[in-house]
């Protein structure tokens, strides 16, 4: 145990393992946030591995902690408090959440579709679910009222179930297909406005940014319209409102296994063995979607990078004079934190 002990002048705990400049370091990266295995890890054991960071960032580790303890540590961290506050997240808002929370309920929506009930009820529970998620990820410098939050819900979930509703009454005489593809319409018009009214203080007040060193400097709006990374160096100009995109696409690609599971439960339903099962048709479009959702959400998180970074030039005159008045030239460059 003791060759593997941690030589703190060569190892730094917040430097990512895996290049999060590259889409394959950001989806290595994921994988480990998003491990449903942490889920069941007690809040005690979190607590540890928070205190172990902390003490590590401070230099002032237990005798013998080795570089794997380190790295776990980590793991449990990311997946579990919040990058901006340091706050253990709720349970069901975590990005590791996602696979067992996302395929139950993506996987009975796809299964109760063809009565007005069942439709409303599932949609409700998605809703809700997904503004929880959008809520504890979003930037935490940024903080939402009571009011706002309880707007942002109703206008998602109405938006939600009006448009499910309408289209299952408009499938009724359509293709079986048609219909088994209403609860992913549904979900995508209710994304469109779930996440930016979750996100409302954000794009009115600013969102928070630092220097490199986390120095808060302010808040700045004009974070919203800076242009991506990826994009830039992709040759593409004139993009815009990348800060409030980038949320709105991440579980729209998340959403597209409803293309996909759709065809390929209408065809397994034809086959005489599955007719002799139906009992089981739940519990396998359940496994099917969390097959999915495993590779699925950390794909989605790992489009863009979650920590951005932008010339300091770029900035409102007024926050840009404030920082060089404070710093003189010695800060080039902003960060800030676009959440999940």
């Amino acid at each position: 145990m003791a060759g593997n002990t941690v030589d703190l002048t060569k190892f730094n705990i917040d430097a990512p393992q895996w290049d999060q400049s590259t889409f394959m370091g950001r989806l290595k990266h994921f994988f480990k946030i998003t491990d449903p295995r942490t889920v069941i890890v007690s809040n005690s054991n979190l607590d540890k591995a928070k205190d172990l960071v902390v003490r590590c960032r401070a230099g002032t580790l237990p005798p013998g902690t080795t570089r794997e303890q380190l790295l776990y540590a980590k793991q449990l961290y990311d997946s579990a408090f919040h990058p901006d506050s340091g706050e253990r997240m709720n349970l069901i808002g975590r990005m590791s959440f996602q696979v067992p929370g996302g395929m139950a309920i993506t996987g009975f929506m796809l299964q109760f579709y063809r009565t007005v009930p069942a439709v409303v009820f599932w949609q409700w529970v998605n809703q809700s679910f997904n503004a929880l998620v959008n809520y504890t990820n979003r930037n935490a410098a940024s903080p939402i009222s009571a009011k706002q939050l309880g707007v942002a819900y109703l206008t998602a979930t109405s938006t939600a179930l009006a448009t499910a509703v309408g289209l299952n009454l408009y499938t009724k005489r359509a293709p079986p297909l048609l219909a088994r593809w209403v609860p992913f319409v549904a979900v995508a018009a209710a994304n469109c406005v779930n996440i930016p009214m979750m996100r409302q203080q954000e794009i009115i007040s600013g969102i928070a940014v630092t220097d490199e060193n986390e120095n808060k400097l302010g808040k700045s709006r004009n974070v919203e319209h800076e242009m991506n990374p990826f994009l830039e160096r992709a040759g593409i100009e004139g993009h815009r409102n990348a800060g409030r995109t980038q949320p709105v696409f991440q579980p729209g690609l998340t959403a597209s296994m409803g293309v996909i599971l759709p065809i390929l439960m209408e065809r397994l339903e034809k086959y005489p063995f599955m007719q002799r099962i139906k009992f089981l048709h739940a519990p396998l479009q359940v496994m099917l979607v969390g097959c999915f959702l495993i590779f699925m959400v950390p794909a989605a998180c790992s489009l863009f990078p979650q920590r951005c970074c932008m010339a300091t030039s770029k900035l409102e005159p007024e926050l840009r004079d404030s920082i060089n008045t404070k710093y003189g030239d010695k800060v080039k460059c902003i960060y800030f934190n676009k959440g999940l």
